[in-house]
Formats: C-alpha cells, sequence, structure tokens
C-alpha cells in the first residue's frame, strides 16, 4: 500500500508583518482573514477554497511555532488558480494598484496548459495567478 495525497489543506507563510500581508492577500487575490486560536495564542490565516494560508510572523520562537529550519519571509513561490480570465485579472490588478512583473503567459500546470500573471506580494514573494480556462 502506498500513501495517496489528495490535496493541500494549508501551508505556512513567513512574513515580516502579519498586518500587512493579509491586508494584501484579502484586497489582491480575494482571501477571507480569519483569526483562530493555538497554543501560543491567536493566529492569522487567510482563507480560500477549500484551503488556507497561515501567517507566521518572523521572531516567532520556531519552538513555539513548529516550521521549517530557516523561515525567511519572501523565499516563496506560490501558484493561485482562478476561473477568471487573465484579461479580468490584469484588470483586477491594474484596479488595486498591483503591477505585474510578468504576464500573459503560458505555463503548464498540474491539470495541463494554462495562462499566468506574475506579481509580488508585500515581502516579495512571487505570486502567480493562472486561468486553465484562456
Amino acid at each position: 500500500m502506498s500513501l495517496k495525497i489528495d490535496r493541500f489543506d494549508h501551508i505556512v507563510l513567513n512574513v515580516a508583518d502579519v498586518e500587512a500581508s493579509a491586508a494584501w492577500y484579502a484586497r489582491v487575490l480575494g482571501m477571507e482573514r480569519e483569526e483562530f486560536a493555538a497554543r501560543t495564542g491567536t493566529r492569522v490565516a487567510l482563507k480560500f477554497g477549500r484551503q488556507k494560508i497561515n501567517l507566521r510572523p518572523m521572531g516567532t520562537d520556531t519552538v513555539a511555532w513548529f516550521t521549517g529550519v530557516h523561515p525567511t519571509p519572501g523565499s516563496d513561490d506560490l501558484c493561485f488558480v482562478t476561473g477568471q480570465s487573465v484579461h479580468e485579472v490584469l484588470a483586477h490588478f491594474k484596479a488595486v494598484g498591483v503591477v505585474p512583473e510578468v504576464g500573459p503567459v503560458e505555463r503548464s500546470g498540474a491539470l495541463g496548459p494554462m495562462t499566468s500573471v506574475y506579481c509580488r506580494d508585500p515581502d516579495g514573494n512571487l505570486i502567480e495567478v493562472a486561468s486553465y480556462g484562456d
């Protein structure tokens, strides 16, 4: 018997400023902020679809918040899928003041060909918003 993974439940993103990151992901990507209790106090997460991103503030004790060996803000590359066209993504980015770094460009995603637009979050993480519909 082998293990079969269905999907991500959540990821943890190391951030310099939880409030700035939470506000950016809500404003730019439409995610819903959630606060939840943990053994070390209140934490902030961003919910979307059936997943969430937990925001881990830098400087948090790695014993209190079990995490990777070298937590660093701005070292991630995340791809989010939307049902909207990349033209709608570009129009939304313009409306909220986000300047795309690259795109639209064709990429190969988990489900096949997709069209992507890239930008950066407040920590400099590379954020890809992709559409399989274009």
